[in-house]
């Protein structure tokens, strides 16, 4: 793999890790009217990967960190889409609520203006 090889890759997972997060947001917010706490997580510079303070519930904190975790180690090169993978890294329960999340949140971005996310569904 090249140096723009390599670069390539780097971007594709920072723009992964900030869909996910954007996406579990949106779930958390739209869904779950308990307490919030600002996320942290300690393999993450937040700040350079999220453009500003996501505020999740417990239960949203553990499926992002869970997410997080998987596509950090994610052992292909390039990255495919989780839904087109053949490795299932997620465990089972965060698997489901992953696409529970993608689903609606996708949903709820494009009825409200981000129309880029289309590509996403149909590629």
């Amino acid at each position: 793999m090249g140096l723009l090889d390599a670069g390539k890759t780097v971007r594709r997972k920072e723009k992964d890790i900030r869909i996910l997060a954007q996406f579990v947001q949106v779930f958390c917010r739209e869904n779950h009217p308990s307490p919030k706490k600002r996320f942290e997580y300690r393999h993450l510079d937040s700040g350079r990967y999220l453009p500003k303070a996501v505020m999740l519930c417990e239960e949203c904190h553990d499926l992002l960190t869970h997410g997080l975790t998987k596509l950090l180690l994610c052992p292909h090169d390039p990255k495919p889409m989780c839904k087109k993978c053949t490795t299932h890294c997620y465990r089972p329960g965060y698997r489901e609520q992953v696409r529970q999340v993608m689903r609606f949140s996708g949903m709820y971005l494009i009825k409200h203006g981000r129309l880029d996310l289309l590509a996403h569904y149909f590629l």
